[in-house]
C-alpha cells in the first residue's frame, strides 16, 4: 500500500505533463499512464528520491523504477544491502519487496525528454513532502541527482545553497534529524558516460547502511 498521498490518476495541475501523458495514452495504450506512487516499507528508515518516472519505465509499469536500466542498478544494489527481499524482474508483480526502505520520484509524471520543469517540480513538492510526513521512523534519505537533492531540501523547508550536491556527500538539515546522502542518478546515461560506476552506487548505499546500523533500530 502507499505510504503517502499521490496526485490523481487523470492530474491535471501541470498542463504539459497532463498532455504528454494524454498522447502516450494514445500511443501505449498498455502503459499505465498516470501519476506514479510510492513503493516500499510504510516503517521504512531509508528513502530513496528520484527524479521522474522513465517513459518505458515507470510510467509503463507503475512502480518506481520498474521497467528500464535504472531499476536494474538500483534494486541490484538494494538487494545487495539488504534493503530489498526477492528478485527484481522489471515487472511490478515480480514479488520483489523493500525491506527498511521506501521509493519515491519528485516528480510523479513522466516528463517529455525527462525533464521536469521547476514549476512543475514545485507542484509535485507537496507529495515528497506527504511521503516524509507519512515515514514516522525516517533516518535517512538518498538523493538520486542534483534535482532530487533540491527538492528535498526545499520539502525540508532548508535551503538548497546552504548545501552543495556532489556525489558521495553526506549532509545533516537542522531542520530535521535526518542524514541526506547525495548520489548521481542511476540512468543509463550517466553509467554509460561513466559518470557513475556501479561501485560509486553501491558506496552511497554502504554509507547509508552504516549510518542506519549505528543509529539502531
Amino acid at each position: 500500500m502507499p505510504f503517502d498521498v499521490s496526485p490523481p490518476a487523470d492530474c491535471r495541475v501541470c498542463a504539459r505533463l497532463a498532455g504528454y501523458r494524454d498522447a502516450n495514452r494514445v500511443a501505449f495504450p498498455d502503459f499505465r499512464n498516470a501519476p506514479v506512487e510510492s513503493f516500499g516499507d510504510p516503517s521504512a528508515r531509508l528513502l530513496i528520491v528520484g527524479l521522474a518516472p522513465g517513459l518505458r519505465g515507470a510510467n509503463r509499469t507503475g512502480r518506481p523504477f520498474t521497467g528500464d536500466y535504472a531499476g536494474d542498478l538500483l534494486y541490484a544494489t538494494l538487494l545487495e544491502f539488504d534493503f530489498a527481499v526477492g528478485r527484481y524482474d522489471r515487472r511490478p508483480d515480480d514479488g520483489l519487496a523493500l525491506v527498511d526502505c521506501a521509493i519515491v520520484n519528485a516528480v510523479r509524471c513522466v516528463p517529455p525528454e525527462n525533464k521536469p520543469t521547476p514549476a512543475e517540480i514545485a507542484s509535485c513538492r507537496p507529495y515528497l513532502s506527504g511521503a516524509i510526513k507519512r515515514l514516522p521512523r525516517l533516518a535517512a534519505i538518498v538523493a538520486l541527482g542534483r534535482i532530487a537533492h533540491d527538492t528535498i531540501l526545499r520539502a525540508l523547508d532548508a535551503r538548497p545553497s546552504r548545501f552543495a550536491f556532489a556525489h558521495g556527500a553526506r549532509h545533516m538539515v537542522a531542520q530535521s534529524p535526518r542524514a541526506l546522502f547525495d548520489s548521481y542518478h542511476c540512468s543509463r546515461y550517466n553509467t554509460n558516460t561513466g559518470r557513475l560506476t556501479p561501485a560509486m552506487f553501491r558506496a552511497v548505499f554502504a554509507a547509508a547502511r552504516a549510518e542506519l546500523d549505528g543509529a539502531g533500530a
